[in-house]
């Protein structure tokens, strides 16, 4: 629970931080365009600020799909996303479990593996874990 909270606080920070402009991009023309296995991230930066809509196929997980990009056993990307739909599982290190779907607010911390559940495309917009989500090591 910690973790969620100094997440959320530094997310708070950081926008405050960009509050000293008004800034406006937009997802439907991302800035960059990140594709990897069964999934892609369109990414718009706003100062220290990088929000994500990541589009993840039937059939994408973390382990398969990401892992072997970024080389670590397990994501080490701090989330705070907004799912759109589809359905996701998360798995922490530590065995914790959740499932997330449409109109969920969430919060994972660093140290979990993800899969898609279902046929469904998962579509979710994060604000804290893709400046650097699935860049080449």
């Amino acid at each position: 629970m910690e973790v969620a909270i100094t997440l959320i606080n530094k997310v708070r920070i950081t926008i405050l931080k960009n509050m000293a402009k008004m800034q406006k991009k937009n997802l439907d023309s991302p800035e960059e365009t990140r594709t990897f296995e069964k999934g892609k991230l369109e990414l718009a930066n706003l100062g220290d600020v990088t929000i994500g809509r990541a589009t993840l196929e039937p059939g994408w997980s973390w382990e398969k799909c990401v892992k072997p990009l970024v080389k670590t056993d397990s994501c080490q990307a701090p989330h705070t996303q907004y799912m759109v739909s589809g359905r996701m599982k998360v798995v922490m290190d530590d065995g914790t479990e959740e499932e997330f779907g449409p109109g969920d607010a969430l919060v994972i911390p660093p140290g979990h593996n993800a899969w898609v559940v279902g046929n469904e495309p998962v579509i979710a917009v994060d604000f804290t874990g893709f400046r650097d989500y699935a860049k080449k090591q």
